[in-house]
């Protein structure tokens, strides 16, 4: 990470001139995307980041859920879907697509009948999952006071 917070990949293979402007979020030929080193520069700030794209599958709704679920080991799709109450079946199936393109869940398909599928997190999946669940142990700790304000909220909103 650079003084402005911008990731910076040590990766070296060679970016296309429309993967560069996507991930700078300009125009073609800026030269922005990479650093005095040649490493790629990652901007979850800048529109055409694929960073967002990423932030967005894991910290959406049902990704949080199924990632923190993850941390727990191995589910089979129905278990996992029980555990994540009130996901559908497509927004699951869509979730865990999108994670695991993303490098975060493993899908592991064997083939009986009926197939047999497991899901589990790769250690990338881990990391994303340890982070998340602070938040969460963070969050449900402090939802005393976040009740306390929204009640208070709502009353001056009520009497207001």
């Amino acid at each position: 990470m650079n003084e402005q917070g911008t990731v910076i990949s040590d990766a070296r293979e060679p970016v296309t001139e429309g993967e560069r402007d996507a991930i700078a979020g300009d125009g073609p030929g800026d030269a922005g995307a990479r650093d005095e080193h040649g490493r790629i520069i990652f901007d979850v700030f800048a529109r055409g980041c694929p960073s967002r794209e990423t932030m967005e599958h894991i910290t959406g709704r049902w990704g949080i859920l199924a990632l923190a679920a993850l941390a727990d080991g191995t589910y089979r799709f129905n278990a996992l879907r029980r555990r994540v109450d009130g996901v559908s079946e497509k927004m699951l199936a869509q979730t865990l697509q999108a994670l695991e393109r993303d490098g975060m869940v493993h899908r592991a398909a064997q083939p009986t009948i009926p197939p047999k599928v497991e899901y589990s997190l790769t250690p990338l999946g881990c990391e994303a999952a340890r982070r998340l669940l602070d938040l969460i142990d963070w969050l449900e700790g402090e939802m005393p006071e976040v009740l306390k304000s929204r009640a208070a909220h709502d009353d001056a909103k009520n009497t207001g």
